[in-house]
Protein backbone atom coordinates (compact mmCIF):
# COMPACT_ATOMS: atom_id res chain seq x y z
CA UNK A 1 0.00 0.00 0.00
CA UNK A 2 1.11 3.40 -1.24
CA UNK A 3 1.29 5.41 2.12
CA UNK A 4 -0.85 8.52 2.43
CA UNK A 5 0.61 11.71 1.50
CA UNK A 6 -0.02 14.28 4.92
CA UNK A 7 -1.94 17.09 4.13
CA UNK A 8 -0.31 20.59 5.61
CA UNK A 9 -3.58 22.14 5.23
CA UNK A 10 -4.09 20.36 8.82
CA UNK A 11 -2.56 23.21 11.69
CA UNK A 12 -4.38 21.70 14.76
CA UNK A 13 -5.34 18.72 16.24
CA UNK A 14 -8.76 18.48 18.50
CA UNK A 15 -9.06 15.86 21.08
CA UNK A 16 -12.26 14.36 23.00
CA UNK A 17 -11.51 13.67 26.64
CA UNK A 18 -13.61 10.16 27.87
CA UNK A 19 -13.22 6.92 25.70
CA UNK A 20 -10.33 9.11 23.60
CA UNK A 21 -7.76 10.23 25.72
CA UNK A 22 -8.93 7.53 28.26
CA UNK A 23 -8.19 3.78 27.92
CA UNK A 24 -10.56 1.86 30.51
CA UNK A 25 -12.76 3.41 31.90
CA UNK A 26 -15.87 1.04 31.27
CA UNK A 27 -13.46 -2.11 32.77
CA UNK A 28 -12.59 0.15 35.48
CA UNK A 29 -15.54 1.04 36.50
CA UNK A 30 -17.71 -2.09 36.34
CA UNK A 31 -14.46 -3.56 38.61
CA UNK A 32 -15.71 -0.34 41.24
CA UNK A 33 -19.20 -1.40 41.01
CA UNK A 34 -18.49 -5.01 41.97
CA UNK A 35 -16.09 -3.91 44.94
CA UNK A 36 -18.87 -1.55 45.98
CA UNK A 37 -21.21 -4.75 46.37
CA UNK A 38 -23.12 -3.91 42.78
CA UNK A 39 -23.59 -5.56 40.57
CA UNK A 40 -21.10 -4.95 37.59
CA UNK A 41 -23.74 -3.27 34.95
CA UNK A 42 -24.57 -0.91 38.00
CA UNK A 43 -23.17 2.42 36.86
CA UNK A 44 -24.15 2.21 33.09
CA UNK A 45 -27.68 1.19 33.95
CA UNK A 46 -28.13 3.88 36.74
CA UNK A 47 -26.78 6.29 33.68
CA UNK A 48 -29.49 5.68 31.48
CA UNK A 49 -32.53 6.62 34.87
CA UNK A 50 -34.14 9.34 33.64
CA UNK A 51 -33.42 11.87 36.15
CA UNK A 52 -30.09 10.89 36.12
CA UNK A 53 -29.98 11.17 32.70
CA UNK A 54 -31.27 14.76 33.04
CA UNK A 55 -29.12 15.75 35.86
CA UNK A 56 -26.15 14.33 33.62
CA UNK A 57 -26.60 16.88 31.21
CA UNK A 58 -26.96 19.82 33.34
CA UNK A 59 -23.74 18.60 35.07
CA UNK A 60 -22.38 18.58 31.42
CA UNK A 61 -23.76 22.34 31.01
CA UNK A 62 -22.41 23.37 34.29
CA UNK A 63 -26.01 23.79 35.79
CA UNK A 64 -25.69 21.41 38.61
CA UNK A 65 -22.18 20.43 40.41
CA UNK A 66 -20.73 17.24 40.83
CA UNK A 67 -20.92 17.38 44.35
CA UNK A 68 -24.62 17.93 44.07
CA UNK A 69 -25.00 15.00 40.96
CA UNK A 70 -23.13 13.23 43.63
CA UNK A 71 -25.98 13.07 46.49
CA UNK A 72 -29.15 12.89 43.81
CA UNK A 73 -27.19 10.02 42.05
CA UNK A 74 -25.79 7.98 45.15
CA UNK A 75 -29.40 6.60 46.37
CA UNK A 76 -30.39 5.45 42.89
CA UNK A 77 -27.42 3.24 42.25
CA UNK A 78 -28.14 1.96 45.93
CA UNK A 79 -24.90 3.00 47.28
CA UNK A 80 -25.24 5.30 51.05
CA UNK A 81 -22.50 6.97 50.38
CA UNK A 82 -22.34 10.57 47.99
CA UNK A 83 -18.97 11.91 48.60
CA UNK A 84 -17.05 11.90 45.83
CA UNK A 85 -18.79 9.43 44.08
CA UNK A 86 -17.87 10.14 40.83
CA UNK A 87 -14.28 10.35 41.69
CA UNK A 88 -14.21 6.95 43.55
CA UNK A 89 -16.07 5.44 40.11
CA UNK A 90 -13.65 6.45 38.17
CA UNK A 91 -10.58 5.84 40.55
CA UNK A 92 -8.70 3.01 38.20
CA UNK A 93 -9.63 4.91 35.01
CA UNK A 94 -6.11 5.54 33.37
CA UNK A 95 -4.84 7.92 30.11
CA UNK A 96 -4.67 5.79 26.82
CA UNK A 97 -1.48 5.78 26.38
CA UNK A 98 -1.61 5.97 22.73
CA UNK A 99 -3.22 8.59 22.56
CA UNK A 100 -1.48 10.66 24.65
CA UNK A 101 2.01 9.53 22.63
CA UNK A 102 -0.41 10.94 19.28
CA UNK A 103 -0.79 14.52 21.11
CA UNK A 104 2.38 14.30 22.39
CA UNK A 105 4.00 13.87 18.82
CA UNK A 106 1.79 16.58 17.30
CA UNK A 107 3.11 19.11 19.34
CA UNK A 108 6.04 18.01 18.87
CA UNK A 109 5.36 18.45 15.24
CA UNK A 110 4.21 21.91 15.47
CA UNK A 111 0.53 20.95 15.39
CA UNK A 112 -1.82 23.12 17.66
CA UNK A 113 -3.60 21.11 20.62
CA UNK A 114 -7.13 21.47 21.70
CA UNK A 115 -9.16 19.87 24.36
CA UNK A 116 -12.96 19.95 23.68
CA UNK A 117 -14.99 17.28 26.44
CA UNK A 118 -18.40 17.08 27.72
CA UNK A 119 -17.06 17.50 31.44
CA UNK A 120 -18.25 15.61 34.12
CA UNK A 121 -17.74 18.06 36.78
CA UNK A 122 -14.44 19.82 37.98
CA UNK A 123 -14.60 19.26 41.64
CA UNK A 124 -14.51 17.46 43.94
CA UNK A 125 -12.93 15.09 41.46
CA UNK A 126 -10.94 16.59 38.62
CA UNK A 127 -10.70 13.97 35.42
CA UNK A 128 -8.76 15.56 33.85
CA UNK A 129 -5.88 16.24 36.54
CA UNK A 130 -6.48 12.49 37.85
CA UNK A 131 -5.35 11.54 33.97
CA UNK A 132 -2.62 13.84 33.52
CA UNK A 133 -3.91 15.44 30.48
CA UNK A 134 -4.17 19.24 31.19
CA UNK A 135 -0.57 20.08 30.46
CA UNK A 136 -1.42 18.41 26.78
CA UNK A 137 -2.96 21.14 25.85
CA UNK A 138 -2.50 24.75 23.82
CA UNK A 139 -6.07 25.32 24.14
CA UNK A 140 -9.14 23.24 26.47
CA UNK A 141 -13.07 23.98 25.85
CA UNK A 142 -14.91 21.79 28.83
CA UNK A 143 -18.11 21.97 28.81
CA UNK A 144 -18.98 23.08 32.49
CA UNK A 145 -17.20 26.07 31.64
CA UNK A 146 -18.44 26.75 28.87
CA UNK A 147 -22.20 26.72 29.81
CA UNK A 148 -22.85 24.52 26.81
CA UNK A 149 -22.06 20.40 25.15
CA UNK A 150 -21.61 18.85 22.46
CA UNK A 151 -23.52 18.67 20.27
CA UNK A 152 -24.05 21.87 20.69
CA UNK A 153 -22.39 23.58 17.11
CA UNK A 154 -21.19 26.64 19.45
CA UNK A 155 -19.52 24.89 21.19
CA UNK A 156 -17.07 23.56 18.43
CA UNK A 157 -17.49 27.09 17.25
CA UNK A 158 -15.51 28.28 20.30
CA UNK A 159 -12.61 25.73 20.12
CA UNK A 160 -11.46 27.08 16.90
CA UNK A 161 -12.04 30.55 17.75
CA UNK A 162 -10.06 29.68 20.76
CA UNK A 163 -7.14 27.83 17.99
CA UNK A 164 -7.69 30.80 16.21
CA UNK A 165 -8.16 28.75 12.98
CA UNK A 166 -10.81 27.64 10.13
CA UNK A 167 -12.81 24.06 10.74
CA UNK A 168 -10.28 23.47 7.83
CA UNK A 169 -7.27 23.40 9.52
CA UNK A 170 -8.43 20.92 12.35
CA UNK A 171 -8.63 17.17 12.83
CA UNK A 172 -10.91 16.18 15.58
CA UNK A 173 -11.14 13.00 17.56
CA UNK A 174 -13.99 11.38 19.19
CA UNK A 175 -15.47 8.29 20.79
CA UNK A 176 -19.30 9.68 20.00
CA UNK A 177 -20.64 9.23 16.06
CA UNK A 178 -23.34 12.12 16.93
CA UNK A 179 -20.76 14.17 17.66
CA UNK A 180 -19.24 14.01 14.32
CA UNK A 181 -21.41 15.83 12.16
CA UNK A 182 -21.41 19.40 13.95
CA UNK A 183 -17.53 19.42 13.57
CA UNK A 184 -17.86 18.30 10.01
CA UNK A 185 -20.33 20.62 9.21
CA UNK A 186 -17.41 23.64 10.16
CA UNK A 187 -15.33 22.14 7.57
CA UNK A 188 -13.55 19.94 10.48
CA UNK A 189 -11.90 16.66 9.64
CA UNK A 190 -13.63 13.70 11.61
CA UNK A 191 -11.98 11.08 13.33
CA UNK A 192 -14.37 8.36 14.97
CA UNK A 193 -12.28 6.93 17.85
CA UNK A 194 -12.58 2.75 17.84
CA UNK A 195 -11.05 0.46 20.40
CA UNK A 196 -7.85 -0.43 20.41
CA UNK A 197 -6.72 2.83 20.21
CA UNK A 198 -3.79 2.38 18.07
CA UNK A 199 -5.69 1.99 14.91
CA UNK A 200 -6.90 5.90 15.41
CA UNK A 201 -3.53 7.04 15.92
CA UNK A 202 -2.40 5.45 12.94
CA UNK A 203 -5.22 7.06 10.65
CA UNK A 204 -4.71 10.44 12.64
CA UNK A 205 -1.24 9.90 11.93
CA UNK A 206 -1.50 9.61 8.28
CA UNK A 207 -3.33 12.67 8.31
CA UNK A 208 -0.90 14.57 10.00
CA UNK A 209 2.05 13.01 8.41
CA UNK A 210 3.43 11.87 12.02
CA UNK A 211 4.29 8.18 10.72
CA UNK A 212 7.79 8.39 11.55
CA UNK A 213 7.67 10.06 14.94
CA UNK A 214 4.52 7.23 15.96
CA UNK A 215 7.12 4.63 15.21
Amino acid sequence: MTPQTPDRRYRALILDFGGVLTDNARLAIRRWCVSEGLDEEAWRRTRRHPDVRSWYRELERGTMSQAEWNRRTAPVLGVADHENLMGRAWSGVTASADMVALAKAARRAGYRLAMLSNSFGLDPYDPYAACGVWELFDVTVVSELAGMAKPDPEIYRLALERLDLPGEACVFVDDYPGNLPPAQALGITTVLATKPHRGVVEQVGALLGLDGALA
